[in-house]
């Protein structure tokens, strides 16, 4: 791993609260940071943006590689780590890869959609040209009490 365990937490910590940012939106909360690894820059940040937006692919991590991108001027984000409070879907993944990320810190685990252990484990399939490093299981309680306290709510209103 690039960050020690004090920095990891800190840089998740970041991501919990893009994640309270969604939750204050009414959006489920999963939020998304990206560090410059040679500087330890937070380069960009995301949080869900999909029902707002009505759009399928504003997930938390697509909306921070673009803005990543953005900043740095290029697509290629290497040197960079993704912290996510969500194990990433298989779209979010796929973006991961292609963008070259190096490291990728993730929460809670997603038995629903996760594709980074979860279902399939797509950021470790040898067959794509670029494979990041993954940690997993960082604040994942905090993360997993967020999205569970969110979906408690929405049930408890209906």
């Amino acid at each position: 791993m690039i960050f020690s365990e004090d920095k990891i937490n800190e840089y998740m910590d970041l991501a919990i609260a893009e994640a309270k940012k969604a939750e204050s939106r009414r959006e489920v909360p999963i939020g998304c940071i990206i560090v410059d690894n040679q500087t330890g820059e937070v380069i960009a940040r995301g949080s869900n943006e999909r029902e707002e937006t009505q759009n399928a692919i504003k997930h938390a991590e697509i909306i921070a590689i673009e803005a990543a991108c953005k900043r740095i001027g290029s697509w290629r984000l290497e040197h960079t780590s993704l912290f996510v409070t969500l194990e990433p879907c298989p779209m979010c993944a796929g973006a991961i890869i292609n963008s070259r990320i190096e490291e990728v810190i993730y929460g809670a685990k997603d038995p629903k959609a996760g594709s980074v252990g979860s279902i399939n484990n797509l950021l470790a399939e040898t067959r794509y040209n670029h494979q990041p490093e993954v940690l997993s299981g960082v604040k994942d309680q905090e993360a997993a009490d967020l999205l569970r306290n969110f979906f408690r709510e929405i049930r408890r209103k209906k």
